[in-house]
Parts: structure tokens; C-alpha cells; sequence
């Protein structure tokens, strides 16, 4: 299949996620790859010996991590929804990857012990319930390493506040060539806070 099959059949696969959970899938289509890589230009995923996906979708983030990931880190892909997790792991195969489908509020129970340095958030969080996403940052927040970065990808700059009470540190970057245009943070936990 062409890259632009490819393409097409992503975004296909995502709207069709989009119109069956809305509140879930927080775009019409996936993240674009400049997007992406500014996302993840904000973090130091090549040093990285774990890095978490919070809504992994069809994987247009996963894939750039993986292209980034040292040889031996990992990376551990959340998403909830079953068809596009299972997609998602049939065609992410790479040894360093386990795509989980489970919340987001969950991956403490998924680490083993490990404190991923780098966490990259595509989850629509002005979609979500309040305490659903009071839930994902508290836990997201437990479990990132002392000098580890939160990266989230927004579509409005609502969450901005939230996330300053929360992250020691929260740089802040437009992404005006994705459709919709994206808002993208990197977040650091505050001094003192565990």
C-alpha cells in the first residue's frame, strides 16, 4: 500500500473511532507528523529508558517514539479504545513497545516499578469528566521520574491553568499547521511535590 493509502486508511480508522466516542477521541483526525515531532522535539525521548503514551489512537506519536527510542528503553502505549488498540499493536511489532489497553489512570499498575522519564498525553482532556482527568494527572504525576516531562497535546489552551497548578514548569507551544491547530505543553513536576 502507498503511503497515501496508508494515510487515508488512519484517518478513516480515526474518524470512525471519533463518531463512535467522541468524548473519548478528542479529534476528527490524527495528530499531523510536524505536530508530532514538535511535540517531541519538547523532551528527551532519545535519552529516555521508559516513555508512556497516554491515547496512543492509530500511533502517529508511538511510531516517532519508537524512530527516537534508544535501544534498550520502552515504551508502554495506553489506549482505551479496543479496535484501535488492537490495530495499533498489530502494526507497531517493535520488541520495545507494549500497547495497553486500559485507562490512563491505570498505568501505575502497568510500570513495574519503573518511573517513566518522558509521558506524552494526547488525551482530550477538556473532554473528559473532572475527576476523570484530576485522576490521569494525579497518577501521571506519581509516577514520572523526579526530572521527567509531561508533554500534552491540547486543541484549546483551556488546560493551561490546570496544568500550572500542577507542573513545577510549563512551557507552552502553537502547532497552527495541524488541523485543528494544536497547543502543545511541556510540563514539569513541581520541587517538593512527592
Amino acid at each position: 500500500m502507498t503511503r497515501r493509502g496508508e494515510v487515508l486508511r488512519e484517518r478513516a480508522r480515526f474518524l470512525r473511532s471519533f463518531l463512535e466516542g467522541p468524548g473519548r477521541v478528542g479529534a476528527l483526525l490524527p495528530t499531523s507528523q510536524r505536530t508530532v515531532r514538535a511535540t517531541l522535539d519538547m523532551a528527551p525521548v532519545a535519552q529516555a529508558r521508559c516513555v508512556v503514551e497516554l491515547g496512543a489512537g492509530t500511533g502517529p506519536y508511538t511510531r516517532e517514539i519508537v524512530r527516537r527510542l534508544g535501544p534498550d528503553a520502552s515504551l508502554l502505549a495506553f489506549e482505551l479504545d479496543s479496535a484501535l488498540a488492537r490495530q495499533l499493536a498489530a502494526e507497531v511489532t517493535d520488541p520495545r513497545v507494549q500497547v495497553i489497553r486500559d485507562s490512563a489512570a491505570n498505568l501505575e499498575v502497568h510500570l513495574d516499578g519503573r518511573r517513566p522519564e518522558v509521558i506524552v498525553s494526547g488525551l482530550p482532556f477538556t473532554s473528559l469528566p473532572g475527576p476523570v482527568r484530576r485522576e490521569i494527572l494525579q497518577a501521571a504525576q506519581r509516577a514520572m521520574a523526579d526530572d521527567g516531562v509531561m508533554l500534552v497535546l491540547q486543541y484549546s489552551p483551556f488546560m493551561r491553568k490546570e496544568l500550572e497548578r500542577r507542573f513545577r514548569s510549563v512551557r507552552r507551544r502553537l502547532s497552527l499547521f495541524n488541523v485543528p491547530p494544536a497547543v502543545l505543553f511541556a510540563c514539569r513536576i513541581p520541587e517538593g511535590a512527592r
